[in-house]
């Protein structure tokens, strides 16, 4: 099913329980212009609360997955520098919030898979995504300060909970192109595929996601997210509350059905 996104600068689709979001401005390398960031906030938000959806699968159009900020609107030239620091900083802070910030907050699985660059913000909506699929040809860089820039949309706070303190200063402040094979290495990414089979490949992955017991997702995305923060011994009770709750619905049952009955479970998300 195809949908609707209001531009041509974003598509997607759902099939399978997977929502394909693909940044579709290949001609610019996926940079983040009003209208895709617009449309790719709300598809977020519309797929993150579709029933229909166990998965969010993002990726770029042609050979990168996003470059990050339009550069040539930077340094003053484009709309937000005739605003006055308040006005620029609420409106940075609402633009980060629902975009990197409702991606974060999705309870579902969701996947990034990168043809080809994900640059300065393109990288933090990778970062933003529970797991990375990257193409051999793909690279990751932070690129802020090439550009004079100290990051945002979260890059910092994502960087640092992916690879540690010690690596995310290090690309923070080099601004290294990190090839796909060393981003894997340092923990940047999940897998690296070959390029013709990223697509399918990532896709299969997050069909395989979709597919999942959905209650018991969502509550594992909630016991790893309280991980970072909480100690052990609330970890502990926050786990078993979980559990206890996952083991009431229809999908354990099911899942212990098929196991005992020798076949694959068929979960229904309940």
């Amino acid at each position: 099913m195809e949908i609707d996104t209001g531009t041509t600068e974003l598509l997607c689709s759902v099939r399978d329980g997977v929502a394909l979001i693909t940044l579709n401005r290949p001609e610019a390398r996926n940079a983040m212009s009003p209208d895709l960031t617009e449309a790719l906030r709300n598809q977020i938000k519309a797929r993150g609360d579709d029933d229909a959806v166990g998965a969010l699968l993002i990726t770029g159009a042609g050979t990168a997955f996003c470059s990050g900020g339009d550069v040539k609107g930077m340094g003053g030239r484009g709309p937000r520098g005739q605003m006055s620091y308040e006005e620029r900083l609420a409106d940075l802070r609402w633009r980060q919030t629902h975009l990197t910030g409702a991606l974060v907050a999705v309870r579902k699985p969701t996947i990034a898979a990168l043809p080809g660059a994900a640059a300065g913000a393109g990288l933090a909506i990778a970062l933003a995504c529970d797991i990375r699929i990257a193409a051999k040809s793909a690279f990751c860089t932070t690129g802020y300060a090439k550009i004079g820039l100290s990051g945002d949309y979260g890059i910092s706070w994502l960087l640092t909970r992916t690879i540690g303190p010690m690596r995310a200063r290090e690309l923070m402040f080099t601004s290294e192109k990190v090839g796909a094979e060393r981003c894997e290495q340092i923990g940047l990414v999940n897998r690296v595929v070959d390029d013709a089979k990223l697509q399918e490949e990532a896709f299969a992955f997050a069909k395989s996601l979709a597919e999942g017991p959905r209650v018991a997702l969502r509550h594992m995305k909630d016991n790893l997210d309280e991980a970072l923060h909480i100690d052990y011994s609330l970890a502990h009770h926050r786990e078993a509350e979980r559990l206890v709750q996952s083991s009431r619905t229809e999908d354990h049952k099911e899942a212990v059905a098929s196991f005992v009955e020798k076949r694959k479970p068929v979960f229904k998300g309940r």
